[in-house]
């Protein structure tokens, strides 16, 4: 798999251990930094379509100005909550990441394994310690 693109957040824990999956499974992908490099209103509506999301669904309240703008309204249309993304990306939840077996809002982390290929046969733990992968590679399941 070859093309692999992570809309990420560095400072956001879901989107480090996303991306330090992806590159367990070998994988350099495309790193798009979307709050400095916003992806085009096209591009927001096809990810999240792709990933079988309303525009509601895909947008982060917490740490952001959702309530504040009025996001919150069920009145709001999805051109008026385009507008509110594209003025301030932070709106947009993260990370998403597209492949070529599909497109995904990597929240938890371990959805991102849906479209990516098997995993190695070695262990995986996110960040904060928390086992992920078995050292066959296979999730770790609660």
């Amino acid at each position: 798999m070859s093309n692999v693109t992570i809309y990420h957040n560095p400072k956001c824990g879901t989107s480090r251990n996303t991306l330090a999956l992806i590159r367990h499974a070998g994988i350099e992908p495309n790193v798009v930094l979307y709050l400095e490099t916003p992806p085009a209103r096209e591009t927001i509506q096809k990810m999240v379509a792709d990933a079988g999301l309303t525009l509601r669904e895909a947008m982060r309240e917490k740490g952001t100005p959702y309530a504040e703008l009025g996001l919150d309204k069920p009145e709001v249309s999805d051109e008026q909550l385009l507008d509110a993304i594209e003025a301030h990306p932070i709106l947009l939840n993260r990370p998403f990441v597209v492949t070529e077996k599909g497109t995904r809002l990597c929240r938890p982390s371990e959805v991102a394994l849906d479209i990516l290929p098997p995993m190695p046969a070695r262990p995986f733990a996110k960040e904060d310690g928390t086992p992920m992968l078995d050292a066959q590679g296979r999730l770790i399941t609660k």
